[in-house]
């Protein structure tokens, strides 16, 4: 992954492959929303994946809400040259990808949504554990997952020192407000770009209902579903994900 992360100007990203761009957007916790295994399958399918970091915790709280950072991403965007992609996003990313849609329809090739916040809220505020033990934290951590083995001892180190981080934890709740605030229920209707909505069946962040209702407001979504799979569909079963993505992305020509 290494030689693929760039540094320019205010971005660092990820990037492999040429082609039609794909943008991924991460969630909260980078650690719990981890797209390896999409980073290595679709450069080697003509298509250039691109991840950005996004500035969660370190823009002035004033800039951490969803639309700052929907705009962060369309000025990335810009930035790249690239004309139109496809925004991939996972639980808060997804969020961002579906606003960035809604401002920045223009942009917009395809969209991509698993685990998305966006209509059910709660899902902020529980899935990132307040400060507490480290037992805790592997708890919480473990049931984003639907094997809690996925939660490695790594994810676990992150996610504990980010929630027993103070200014961390306050951007965490700033955000979760913001996601709140910026409810997509009246936007969706409006929003015709082509959806793939991806979701596991065991999602306990999100669960499956977020995602039939997701199906329901959007005009032209299609929704697969992956078994055994909790919040995070494309670290638990990469190649399922993958395979479901490379179906979508062909018979909508993209």
């Amino acid at each position: 992954m290494d030689k693929h992360y760039k540094k320019e100007g205010k971005y660092s990203y990820f990037e492999a492959g040429e082609g039609t761009p794909i943008v991924i957007l991460h969630g909260l916790m980078g650690g719990l929303s981890n797209f390896d295994g999409v980073a290595q399958y679709f450069p080697t399918k003509g298509y250039k994946v691109v991840i950005p970091d996004l500035p969660i915790y370190t823009q002035s709280i004033l800039k951490t809400n969803v639309k700052s950072f929907a705009k962060y991403v369309k000025d990335f965007i810009t930035f790249k040259g690239f004309d139109k992609v496809i925004l991939l996003g996972n639980s808060l990313g997804g969020h961002i990808a579906l606003y960035h849609t809604k401002l920045y329809p223009e942009k917009v090739a395809g969209l991509v949504i698993t685990g998305s916040s966006g209509l059910y809220e709660s899902a902020m505020g529980d899935s990132y554990p307040r400060r507490g033990d480290y037992e805790y934290i592997k708890k919480k951590a473990g049931e984003v997952f639907y094997d809690p083995k996925i939660a490695t001892p790594e994810i676990i180190d992150d996610v504990y020192a980010t929630a027993n981080d103070r200014i961390k934890l306050i951007k965490t709740l700033t955000i979760a407000k913001s996601a709140i605030r910026h409810n997509m229920a009246k936007d969706l209707p409006k929003m015709d770009v082509e959806t793939c909505i991806i979701w596991g069946r065991n999602d306990s962040v999100t669960p499956p209902n977020v995602a039939e209702e997701f199906d329901k407001l959007l005009p032209n979504s299609t929704l697969y579903w992956i078994d055994k799979c909790g919040h995070a569909a494309m670290m638990e079963h990469p190649q399922e994900f993958n395979e479901i993505l490379e179906k979508w992305l062909t018979e909508k020509n993209l």
